[in-house]
Formats: structure tokens, sequence, C-alpha cells
């Protein structure tokens, strides 16, 4: 609730939720905030939970540097009607996983994990065993 608080407090526009769920437990309502800048708390830091914030931008170039330009690069999801562009400002993203039109689709099989502050190694997927695994090398001479 504090990061909901903060928004409120930042000037950005609450458009819906923001509330408890319910009395029982952490439970929050899908909250949207509009109107959110780059220097607000809720655009810079991340948030666990069903807050999202819209933030306006002019062109590709200026929306990917503002994303790379955060302190964490966890997910990223990109909305388009376009393949060609969307896979093109996938590539350009800082972040561990990108979702292209849809969001928090995981697969046991795939590497979760985020870059920059937003962690360190991988979960699941070949990547997430690696740091269980030892390895071992054997060198032959010759046996003449």
């Amino acid at each position: 609730m504090g990061y909901i608080k903060k928004g409120k407090e930042s000037g950005a526009t609450l458009m819906t939720g923001g509330e408890r769920a319910s009395d029982v437990g952490y439970f929050v309502q899908p909250t949207v905030f509009a109107d959110v800048q780059d220097d607000h708390v809720i655009a810079k830091e991340e948030i666990f939970g069903p807050v999202m914030s819209i933030l306006k931008y002019s062109d590709e170039d200026e929306v990917i540097s503002r994303a790379n330009g955060s302190e964490y690069g966890l997910t990223a999801s990109v909305f388009s009607r376009n393949y060609s562009n969307a896979s093109r400002i996938s590539k350009q993203l800082r972040a561990g996983t990108v979702w292209i039109n849809t969001y928090g689709t995981f697969d046991a099989a795939l590497p979760f994990g985020g870059y920059k502050s937003s962690g360190i190694g991988r979960e699941l997927g070949e990547s997430g065993l690696q740091p269980y695994l030892e390895h071992k090398t054997v060198v032959l001479g010759s046996f003449d």
C-alpha cells in the first residue's frame, strides 16, 4: 500500500483500484496510475504487485532509452500489432525477460532472472541448473 500512497502523493492520476482487496492477507486491487513521470517512485522502483504505471512517450527511441535508463531490469512487455517492430524493440531492452503481447507467462524450461539491480543469476531452465552442477576436466596424455 506504500507504493500506492506514493503514487497518489506524486501527482499521478489513480485510474482504478488503489485499495486493499480483502481484510484477510496482503491482497491489493489491480491498480492503474496515469500521468506518471520518470522521477516518480512508482516509475523508478520495482513494484511486486498488481500496480501499473502508464507513461507517455513520443517515439520508439525515447521509450527504449527511458526503459533502459532504469536501475532495474527484471521484466518488460512490448505490445504491438507488428511482429517486426515488437521483435526489434525487445532485442534492445535491457531486461531478463521480455514478453511480446502478453505479460507474466512462465515456463519451467525458460530461464528467469533480471539485469542490473534486479538480481544475479537465473532460476528455471538449463541456466537455473548450472549452479548445482560440478564440472570436471580430464586431460589425456599419450599411452605409448
